[in-house]
């Protein structure tokens, strides 16, 4: 497959993901996370990756926002909100995570390509990303990308399509997020 074939088979695949129908879900979320009075996020492997993304804009917006994993997390509580990732429907990390902020009495939303899988059906909010994963990559293989690479750039397009509700939500500028970027690096 030659380069331009390569690249318009790629952005094939991504556009199945990025339509009006799947745009749509950002605002229920975004109305959820400006509500909330922290926000943890987490996924595992490179959907966890992608997480990390979406925090960090969060941050950037000025929400107060958490990477699980990092050694300055707080305890999850009341008002607060799970953002979670399981692209197959189930990890047992994140169900794990997903077990404690339930018994706090946080919300949980969660991002997957496998709705009907266990974490979805334990979520507040399921975010849909209609891509493959590796629940699904050896069985029916949709993308020409291996894997869950597909459900993971739909990951993070979706992310930035949520900043951009959330900024202007927020009445967030560029300027603004700018000037919450970090200034170590």
């Amino acid at each position: 497959m030659t380069g331009h074939a390569t690249a318009d088979r790629i952005l094939a695949d991504l556009a199945t993901g990025v339509t009006a129908e799947v745009l749509a879900q950002t605002g229920q979320l975004a109305e959820r996370l400006a509500r909330s009075q922290r926000i943890f996020c987490y996924g595992v492997g490179r959907e966890g990756l992608m997480m990390k993304a979406i925090a960090m804009r969060l941050f950037h917006l000025g929400l107060d926002t958490h990477v699980i994993g990092d050694m300055t997390v707080p305890p999850i509580a009341e008002g607060d909100t799970l953002l979670i990732s399981a692209g197959p429907g189930d990890f047992a990390t994140v169900a794990a995570l997903a077990s404690t902020a339930r018994a706090q009495a946080a919300t949980i939303c969660c991002f997957t390509a496998q709705p009907g899988g266990p974490l979805p059906k334990l979520a507040d909010l399921t975010i849909t990303l209609p891509a493959q994963t590796m629940a699904d990559d050896q069985t029916a293989p949709a993308s020409i990308l291996p894997m869950g690479s597909l459900y993971e750039a739909l990951l993070f397009l979706f992310g930035e399509a949520l900043i951009l509700d959330l900024r202007d939500r927020l009445g967030q500028s560029a300027e603004t997020m700018r000037a919450r970027h970090t200034n170590l690096e």
